[in-house]
């Protein structure tokens, strides 16, 4: 459900997408200066040439966005040179996301700017893809046959873009009995299997070492919330505040149990370990937790406006200590939200927000992953992002980078002509 404008109480709001056809005035000289802002990341003008216009392809209404209908279709297109361009030819990608991200600063850059990680399901028929496999596919809600990229994005009061992306390839992919297939799709040699949180680490890592963009919240879903390298790589930013998701098994206490260092013989060597001192004083999981607390300590809150009225949760929060590997961990912030209603179901987060964070910050925040959605949806459903037939693991990358940066180009139009776009996207080939 993407929020309408949420409440007086958030620290922003972040704008929808609307823009329309008769709001550009010159729309291919535009996008023609977008694109010359990247001429210096392509060693061949061929391939440089196929880029402008596989992305005019992408703008375009037809029904199939893919290589072929977009070569056939774009003015001076050609199906074997396009295919050539996206799926083996050499981008400077590194180059190219850098400039990117210096321009999503450049229009939407805001000092409590919120970076979203999540992922999304690509479905594939055959095996011959890049990192296909049965997996789960969030687009379906299922396990199916399908390809699942990690994705980071930006969101902040002028509007939301998507900032970086990873395929992730399942760890089977890795084995001797897919020696065959990586040749075949061409994935680099030194690309070791990595979880997504670990995908999404990287991403973080790279966009805080570019500094670029400047962010106050991290805000993610439970694969990530539950992953101790996601959650140390933010705090290793800094004065940065996260949001993430948690299961509801997660252990914690209310209050920190009283511990001792405890001495132990392994292999004839002394060593310590910390041990609780009350061994009885075990901890509990955040769903029990909630369960517990009295209705006078929930607080009813809008978090969107609906088609059919406004959404409503309730929310309470407490300060917990973490529970790991049965002895305390980190102190943070428990956020809980469950639905209204007479069996209600409840939703948990944790954060490492200063003490005197307010409750409304928090109900903000939990509606915070909106904005990737929007860029999923509007991305596969305007540009074609889902429609790709590329096999290889530089088509995929290219492909999906070229409609980050579509995505971005219609922002960018929307930002520069102000308050006047209403909504729509096609421009024709």
């Amino acid at each position: 459900m993407l929020p309408k404008c949420r409440t007086e109480d958030d620290p922003f709001a972040i704008p929808k997408f609307t823009i329309e056809k008769a709001d550009i005035e010159d729309f291919m000289n535009e996008l023609k200066g977008f694109h010359h802002e990247f001429r210096e990341c392509f060693s061949r003008s061929e391939t440089r040439d196929n880029f402008f216009r596989y992305m005019v392809g992408q703008f375009s209404e037809l029904e199939r966005k893919s290589i072929e209908p977009i070569a056939i279709n774009v003015e001076d297109g050609k199906v074997r040179s396009m295919q050539r361009a996206i799926s083996d030819a050499i981008w400077d990608e590194s180059r190219m996301l850098a400039k990117y991200r210096n321009m999503v600063n450049e229009d939407m850059g805001d000092e409590n700017g919120v970076l979203i990680f999540d992922e999304t399901g690509f479905l594939k028929k055959g095996n011959d893809s890049v990192g296909v496999a049965k997996q789960y596919c969030g687009s379906v809600g299922k396990v199916e046959n399908s390809q699942v990229g990690v994705f980071a994005a930006y969101a902040s009061p002028q509007g939301y873009a998507l900032l970086d992306k990873r395929l992730f390839l399942p760890e089977k992919w890795f084995n001797e009995e897919y020696a065959e297939r990586r040749e075949k799709c061409q994935v680099p040699e030194a690309l070791e299997f990595k979880t997504k949180p670990q995908l999404a680490v990287d991403m973080l890592q790279e966009i805080r070492k570019e500094d670029l963009l400047p962010f106050h919240y991290v805000v993610a879903d439970s694969i990530y919330g539950n992953s101790s390298e996601f959650i140390e790589a933010i705090e290793g930013c800094l004065e940065k505040s996260y949001f993430v998701s948690i299961p509801f098994d997660t252990l914690c206490w209310l209050k920190p149990p009283i511990t001792r260092t405890k001495p132990y013989k392994y292999q004839g060597e002394v060593r310590t370990k910390v041990v609780l001192e009350n061994t009885e004083n075990k901890p509990i999981a955040v769903s029990t937790l909630a369960s517990n607390i009295n209705n006078y300590f929930w607080y009813r809150r809008k978090v969107s406006e609906g088609t059919k009225g406004p959404i409503e949760y309730e929310f309470s929060k407490r300060r917990v200590v973490l529970a790991k590997e049965g002895i305390p961990g980190k102190t943070v912030w428990l956020v809980m939200r469950r639905t209204i209603a007479g069996n209600p179901t409840y939703s948990y987060y944790i954060s490492n927000a200063p003490l005197s964070t307010r409750l409304k910050t928090f109900v903000w925040l939990s509606g915070l992953r909106w904005p990737i959605e929007q860029c999923f949806e509007e991305t596969k459903t305007e540009l074609g992002m889902d429609q790709y037939e590329v096999r290889k693991y530089s088509g995929w990358n290219h492909h999906v980078l070229t409609c980050m940066l579509a995505h971005f180009f219609l922002w960018h139009l929307k930002i520069r002509l102000g308050k006047k776009s209403t909504c729509h996207y096609g421009v024709a080939a």
